[in-house]
């Protein structure tokens, strides 16, 4: 079968890895699990939405692919209190809703019709099904994929759909080259932006642009907190970077009025985190607070590490409202 129709049964199928409740930090590692203070910045750039908005009566925060739900509750739990009584937090997530969250927070499987306020997709886009393209002597082919041990091998010429997008994002040059197919991806954007009336919309992933596309792509798998061939047989989570350049201009297409392409680091570092280490006076003077300021610039230097974490993408694109100081700061795009 295709890679598409793999990764969907393998992922949401029945059975399928997220469909039977999975917990994301059990196999991979996110910028969620790596500190509480990745939910923090988050809480700032909602407070900045909402001063944008003019504090409407409600401000939907919606947690796309919310997995177990600590993000969407870490800001929940952390946002200003100006907020409270206004805060409309909804969890977007296949999985059962763990008994852990709280009351107040909605958990469906679709989004919502409209939203005003916040979207944030932190690692959604990168579990998007989609097809692999690999330029051969007779010239590019979907490469066909069998579920149960991964082995490939060449299938049918790719539809015109997907030529036009490999020709527009990721031209093949090589024989051996591949592509993944990043329209899937674009039009899941595209949906989360034609619903967002007002507000700010943040995908966060594993990225590339067109000018540095892997020339062997990025498709892998991910258990037990390790990289692992990417079988599409149920028993590991199959992943691949987004193109989201490609996602900016389809976010664009469907009403985005402003966008910010940046990486983690700099949006991170926008928002206050620095990593910066406490002096080593504080450490006579408050040992206690010495030692959890120095854990807090750990954990914030993890998260804008640019070999790590601080090097995902982060593509930020409001509707009716301008960027947020910090991520015009950042980085602007389109």
């Amino acid at each position: 079968m295709t890679w598409r129709t793999a990764m969907r049964q393998a992922l949401y199928g029945e059975g399928g890895f997220y469909r039977r409740g999975e917990r994301p930090a059990a196999h991979f590692r996110t910028s969620v699990h790596a500190s509480p203070h990745y939910a923090e910045a988050l809480a700032r750039l909602l407070a900045h939405v909402d001063e944008a908005l003019e504090h409407p009566p409600r401000l939907d925060l919606v947690d796309i692919g919310a997995g177990c739900g600590g993000l969407i509750t870490r800001i929940f739990e952390t946002a200003a209190p100006g907020l409270a009584g206004r805060l409309n937090p909804v969890a977007v997530e296949l999985a059962p809703r763990p008994p852990s969250i709280p009351g107040p927070i909605a958990w469906r499987t679709s989004l919502p019709d409209a939203i005003t306020g916040l979207v944030i997709a932190n690692e959604w886009l990168d579990n998007i099904p989609l097809d692999v393209v690999e330029l051969t002597p007779d010239g590019p082919r979907t490469i066909l994929v069998d579920p149960t041990t991964g082995a490939e091998r060449p299938g049918p010429t790719p539809s015109e759909e997907d030529l036009a997008w490999l020709d527009r994002w990721w031209p093949l040059k090589d024989p051996g080259d591949r592509a993944e197919v990043g329209h899937p991806r674009c039009a899941a954007w595209s949906a989360v932006l034609r619903r967002l009336e007002r507000g700010l919309a943040v995908a966060v992933d594993y990225s590339h642009v067109r000018d540095a596309r892997p020339a062997c792509g990025t498709l892998t798998g991910y258990r037990d907190g390790h990289a692992v061939p990417a079988v599409p047989d149920g028993s590991c989570d199959i992943t691949a970077h987004v193109a989201l350049d490609a996602c900016a201009t389809a976010g664009t297409g469907s009403g985005a009025t402003a966008s910010s392409l940046t990486t983690q680091r700099q949006a991170l570092r926008a928002l206050g985190l620095t990593g910066i280490r406490p002096p080593v006076a504080l450490a006579h003077r408050d040992p206690r607070g010495y030692v959890a300021a120095l854990c807090r610039a750990g954990e914030e230097a993890e998260l804008i590490d640019p070999t790590g974490l601080g090097g995902f993408g982060w593509l930020a694109q409001t509707t009716g409202i301008p960027l947020p100081d910090p991520l015009a700061a950042a980085g602007r795009c389109g």
